[in-house]
This record gives structure tokens, C-alpha cells and sequence, in this order.
């Protein structure tokens, strides 16, 4: 005996004819769906289906019509589905289904597909505002509308123009000639086929059918017991009745749709009765154009139940052993004992168990390939049943995690943290912990998913009191402390200033003199590399900047001038990103000491000059006075008319002219004048033609 899906193949009759090759189509149904009538843009399904009584791989042709027109073909064994997507009113129509199967065809009655509602069209024109006489172009669309298309404009409600297209979009050009404001507007019509006018009705005439005095009959054996999984089923069809046009007879016997014999006026059919062949067979009789159909309804009982594999525990780690039971909880008493039924367990087809097996195996720890697709088998008076599927696949445990930053991390702003594992089966439970304790969690389910926690430090030293645990199912492990750069904000700048670097520098004033060096030193608490600049009230750009590895910085100034006095701060900056200013500090450039001394000596030289000047100036003027005498000079050879008479007083001189000869003798008078003698000339020969009277300041 052998399954019914054994006897899904051809079988060969004495006629020479095959199951494959008697086959009746029994309906064409054409289906709407969701329903008859919708609205514009619903998904709509035209479905065909057809009841054949053959093989289901058998080849069908169908044919689906609208309004008589092909719109859908297709050669397959299966239902036919002709989809509508987002259908428009174009689709409407009544539809209808051929079915065509080797040398037979059947069509369905037809079904109208109704469609309401239309999209609002849209309007287009390129300009608004135009002078007489200037031509404007618009367009009318009818958006994602299809079919053939009837477009109207109107100007002030009368028509301007209609056009038909296929298109869902239309242009016009109009010539504007009238001044005044128009109202311009659109619309559309989707042109179906015309309505058909119904005629009066014909006369009326009545036909009698009679039915055929021919009937089909099924038997099933064994009947009236019960029938148990294993036990021989034989099904016979055959007719009752008048047998007189029996030539025509053609006599089916089916299960569902599944064809297992054929014959003129009887058949019969033989199989291994299976739980699943349960349900109604039939036997039908086909005479030309009529359909005869018999019934029975077949309960086969089964002899055990389908087995079921059980995993235990229901997840399983690498290199852990696990158990599979394999049973049938139900079996029939009546046919055989528990003990009857023997089990098999495999793992992608390879057989794990023993031919004795009592259905529980373990799979032990040390297998190597654990993982796998499961399924066992029951058997019983040749009755195999399989099992579900059970795919296995041992979840690897967490690997030690790691926490590391994103990004920077500065003290008092927050930061964020990741947790990672690079191994562990999904899903994993992150867990942030501060001193041990848990903050915050995070399950990782997908595994472009990443565990991320926001963390704020209140101190440079907080940073080691963070790890975080990851943990899937029984396993968890911890990672190392949180190690990164954390960057603490500057604060607390101060600026120093000192004339010697071993002397303590001075954080309000110094007053230096001119040519020594300075030291501005500014230092500031926080974290390194830090970028310190110096400023000079009244400048935007700064005198110096550096940028260090240590708390504080130096800027120098080698030799000072009148130009450094003034008033002086810094500024630091670190990665946090927060400047910190200093307060200012005041320089008083002084003169230097030679230069003071120069000045003193220059003073004290202008002074001994002004004073030796004074002197000579007073002893001028006092021989100056005692030179105010009466000067006289008289020659060797005195005579009466060449004598010469110089007065000086009052500072006037009278001056004679005398003789040539008298010449040489006034020198010498003039010499002891000069020399301070104060002698006077009295007398001189008076020569009144020859004698001048001018009057000449006297200057010491």
C-alpha cells in the first residue's frame, strides 16, 4: 500500500489512458476585490479561479477580458491575481475570465468593476498680469489620471476650448484682447464606454429540464469502523440508474481537487489510510455538459501522534550540554503500545541516536558543532512521522567589556562613555557603575546598537570610579576603570612681576629703571598644554604668547624703556576651552642714574659758565667807568694850530683833526688810553677848519 501522494502521479489503465490526461474543468469564478464598487485610488484585485480536476502542475491558460477587450493573460497552474494598483476611473468596466486547459476552455461570468470620484484638476498659467493683445499660455493636469481624457477651459464660465487626450496634462495658448479682469478654470471627463439603452422586453416562453435519470454512487472500504492510520482504504465509485446513454459517461473519483482515478462507469482506488487523507472524496460523473457528483466524508484516526522535540534548557551557551526529547503523546491502543513506536534524532539529516533509543538524548558538552537544524522521527507498522524543525545556535557568551570616551572630557561639563564587547550573543545588558554601584543600564538588542552613557566629573580624580559591566543571560564581566585625558578649566590666573627671576615676583606694581629687564610671570590651575599670552592695557594684539606644558609662563622684557610704563595682565587657555584672566599689574619706568647725573653735570657746567660770564661782565663794566676820564695827548712839537683836544665824557668824544704830523703822536696817546692811563689833553692847536664834532656810545 502506498500514501495518497503516491498516487499523485499517473496511472496507466488498460485504455491507454492517464488520470493527467481526463481532466473537467468544474467553474470559472472571476472575483472583485475588496468589492464591485470603490473609490479612485483603492488597490483593487481582479482574481481568477478555476476548479479543474487534474493534476494541480497542470498548465492553465487564462484570459482576462474588460469590456471584451484583452487586458491580462497568463499560463500557470495557480489562481490568476490581475492587480489594479491605485485605480483610476479608466479601470472601470465589466470584467470576465477565460480558462483554457489543453482542449478545454470554460468562461466565467462577468463581474463590473464601478469606480467613483475624480481628482480636482490644477490650473497653470505663466503670467498673471499681461497688457491687450498678449498671449498666455496655460496648462490643465489631471494628476496620475489615465485613460482617454476630455479637458475644458473656460473663461468667465463659457467655454474657451476642449481637448482630447491620453495624456493626463494639456496645454492651450489664448490671445487676451478684451482690458478687464477673467476668470480662467478647468476641468476634465474620463471617457468610458456609452452606456447601452436598454429595449423593452420579448415575448415570454417557458422551458422545462428535466433532470437525467443517471446517479453517481461512492462505497468505502472498510465501512462502518473505524478507520486507523495503516489500514488498507479502497474508495469505488460507480452509477446507478439508466445506463442507456452511458457511452457519454465519464466517471471521476477525487480527493479536494486531486484527481486518483478515472474510469467510463465505475473506478476504484486503493491506499495506506493516513491521518492527513482525512476529509470528503468524491465521485463525479460527467455526461457532455452535466455534472454528477457523491460524496463520502473519511475520518482516519491516527495510530500516533506527530512527535514532538523538546530542547532543555531553551537556550544553550557554547561548550554547554543540553537534552532533546523526542515523543509522541498520543498513540491508538487499539493498534499497538507505546513500546512500539521507536524514535530517531538528527541533526541536518545526519542520525544522532542509536537504533534503541527511548526518545531523550544528550548533546554533550565537548561536540564541536553544536550548532544545527534539529528534527526526529517516530515509526510504527511503517508509519513514519516527522517532527518541527528545532534550529539550535549556542549563544557565545560576553566578552570583557570596554569603556572609553567620546569625545573630550572636561571637568564640570558632560562627556559620553561607550561600552563595547566584542563577543557575546545578542541581547546584552550594559550597566554603567560608579564605585561598584549601578547608575544607569542599557539592552543591546540589534548590533548596529551601541550602549552609551552621559557622564559629568566634579573632580579631576573622579574619572577612575567608573567601569561598566556587560552581562548576556548567566555571564557578566566587568571592564577595567575608565582611563582617559580629562581636561580641568583654568581658573585662578595670576600675574607676578620681578626685575630678578630668584626674587619673589610682585603682584600689584614694580618700579624699575630704565634699562634693567622685567619678568611677567603668569600662572593658572588647570590641566596642560596651556597657551599663555601677555597684554599691555591699551593694545588688542598681545606682546607675547607661548604655549606650555606647565602652570605658569614667562614673558621677559630685556631692557626697559619709558615706552614699558603702564598697566599689564595675561591670559591663559587650555582644550576646556575657558579663558581665565589675571589682574593687572602696574610698571613705572624710572630715568636711569647716568642719565640723572649727565643732566646735574650739564646744570652744574651751564651754571659755571653763566657765573664766569657774570664776572667777566662786571669787570668790563667797572674798567669801562674808570676809562670816562679826560684823555689828553700832546705831540713833541707842539704849535698853536696843530694842536688836538679829545674829551670824552658823558660818553662823547670831540675829536680834532690835526696835521699829518700830527699823526704819530695821537697813536701814542690813543696807546696809553687803551692801556688805562688816565691822562688828559688839555690843549691842542686849534684848527677850526680842520675839526669835527660827533658823538660815538661807549660800549665795555
Amino acid at each position: 500500500m502506498f500514501p495518497l501522494s503516491y498516487y499523485n502521479k499517473a496511472f496507466i489503465f488498460s485504455a491507454g489512458q492517464t488520470v493527467e490526461s481526463q481532466l473537467v474543468i468544474r467553474s470559472v469564478v472571476l472575483t472583485i476585490e475588496p468589492r464591485n464598487s470603490v473609490s479612485r485610488g483603492t488597490d483593487v484585485t481582479v482574481r481568477c479561479q478555476a476548479t479543474i480536476n487534474s493534476d494541480r502542475s497542470a498548465k492553465r491558460e487564462y484570459t482576462i477580458y474588460r469590456d471584451d477587450t484583452v487586458v491580462y493573460s497568463s499560463n500557470t497552474s495557480e489562481d490568476v491575481l490581475y492587480r489594479l494598483p491605485d485605480a483610476r476611473v479608466a479601470n472601470a468596466g465589466k470584467y470576465k475570465c477565460m480558462v483554457k486547459v489543453q482542449d478545454k476552455e470554460q468562461m466565467s461570468l462577468p463581474e463590473k468593476l464601478t469606480l467613483t470620484g475624480l481628482k480636482t484638476p490644477i490650473l497653470h498659467i505663466d503670467k498673471k498680469v499681461l497688457s491687450e493683445g498678449e498671449n498666455v499660455k496655460m496648462r490643465c493636469s489631471a494628476p496620475e489620471e489615465t485613460g482617454n481624457i476630455l479637458f475644458t477651459f473656460y473663461m468667465d464660465s463659457t467655454d474657451l476650448k476642449d481637448v482630447r487626450t491620453n495624456t493626463s496634462q494639456v496645454e492651450m495658448t489664448y490671445n487676451f484682447k478684451d482690458v478687464g479682469v477673467r476668470r480662467l478654470h478647468c476641468d476634465y471627463k474620463v471617457i468610458l464606454l456609452a452606456n447601452a439603452v436598454s429595449s423593452n422586453i420579448s415575448n415570454v416562453i417557458d422551458v422545462t429540464v428535466k433532470e437525467l435519470e443517471i446517479t453517481p454512487t461512492i462505497s468505502v472500504q472498510p465501512h462502518g469502523t473505524k478507520i486507523i492510520e495503516g489500514d488498507n482504504l479502497t474508495i469505488s465509485c460507480s452509477v446507478n440508474g439508466n445506463k442507456q446513454n452511458s457511452s457519454e459517461a465519464k466517471m471521476h473519483l477525487l480527493k479536494g481537487s486531486t484527481m486518483l482515478s478515472f474510469g467510463e462507469t465505475s473506478t476504484t482506488h486503493s491506499m495506506t489510510a493516513m491521518a492527513e487523507d482525512s476529509g470528503k472524496f468524491e465521485c463525479m460523473l460527467e455526461m457532455g455538459t452535466v455534472l454528477k457528483q457523491a460524496t463520502e466524508h473519511v475520518i482516519i484516526t491516527e495510530l500516533f501522534s506527530k512527535p514532538v522535540l523538546v530542547m532543555e534548557p531553551m537556550e544553550v551557551f557554547e561548550k554547554e550540554e543540553f537534552r532533546l526529547t523526542c515523543k509522541s503523546t498520543n498513540y491508538s491502543t487499539e493498534r499497538i503500545s507505546s513500546s512500539k513506536i521507536t524514535y530517531s534524532i538528527y541533526r541536518d539529516n545526519y542520525k544522532l541516536t542509536p537504533d534503541r533509543f527511548n526518545g531523550t538524548y544528550v548533546v554533550p558538552a565537548n561536540v564541536q558543532h553544536q550548532n544545527g537544524k534539529y528534527y526526529c522521527i517516530a515509526n510504527a507498522r511503517n508509519v513514519s512521522k516527522y517532527s518541527g524543525s528545532l534550529n539550535v545556535k549556542a549563544k557565545v557568551p560576553v566578552s570583557k567589556p570596554e569603556i572609553m570616551s567620546i569625545g573630550k572630557v572636561i571637568v564640570g561639563k558632560p562627556f559620553q562613555v561607550r561600552c563595547h564587547s566584542d563577543q557575546g550573543s545578542l541581547p546584552i545588558n550594559y550597566t554603567l557603575l560608579r564605585r561598584g554601584k549601578a547608575i544607569n543600564s542599557i539592552a543591546v538588542g540589534e548590533s548596529h546598537h551601541e550602549a552609551i552613557f552621559s557622564i559629568t566629573l566634579q573632580h579631576h580624580g573622579d574619572i577612575e570610579d567608573y567601569k561598566c559591566r556587560a552581562k548576556n543571560r548567566r555571564y557578566a564581566l566587568d571592564s577595567n576603570k575608565l582611563n582617559t585625558t580629562v581636561i580641568v578649566p583654568l581658573s585662578g590666573a595670576k600675574l607676578g612681576i620681578s626685575s630678578d627671576l630668584s626674587a619673589a615676583p610682585s603682584e600689584l606694581s614694580l618700579d624699575v629703571a630704565e634699562g634693567y629687564a622685567i619678568y611677567l610671570l603668569c600662572s593658572v590651575q588647570g590641566s596642560y598644554p596651556i597657551s599663555f599670552k601677555w597684554y599691555k592695557r591699551g593694545n588688542a594684539k598681545p606682546l607675547y604668547t607661548i604655549t606650555s606644558t606647565k602652570s605658569s609662563g614667562t614673558y621677559q622684557i630685556p631692557q626697559v624703556t619709558n615706552e614699558h610704563s603702564g598697566n599689564y595682565y595675561c591670559l591663559a587657555d587650555n582644550p576646556a576651552e575657558k579663558t581665565s584672566v589675571s589682574q593687572d599689574i602696574t610698571v613705572d619706568v624710572r630715568m636711569a642714574r647716568w642719565k640723572k647725573g649727565l643732566i646735574v653735570a650739564c646744570c652744574l657746567l651751564v651754571v659755571a659758565f653763566a657765573v664766569i660770564g657774570c664776572v667777566l661782565h662786571f669787570r668790563s663794566q667797572r674798567g669801562a667807568r674808570d676809562d670816562a676820564t679826560e684823555l689828553s695827548v700832546k705831540p713833541s712839537s707842539p704849535k698853536s694850530d696843530d694842536s688836538l683836544t679829545v674829551s670824552l665824557a658823558h660818553d662823547t668824544m670831540e675829536v680834532y683833526n690835526p696835521p699829518k704830523d700830527a699823526a704819530l703822536h695821537l697813536a701814542c696817546m690813543r696807546g696809553r688810553a687803551i692801556n688805562g692811563t688816565r691822562d688828559s689833553v688839555t690843549s691842542l692847536p686849534a684848527d677850526n677848519s680842520n675839526r669835527s664834532s660827533y658823538s660815538i656810545p661807549a660800549t665795555v
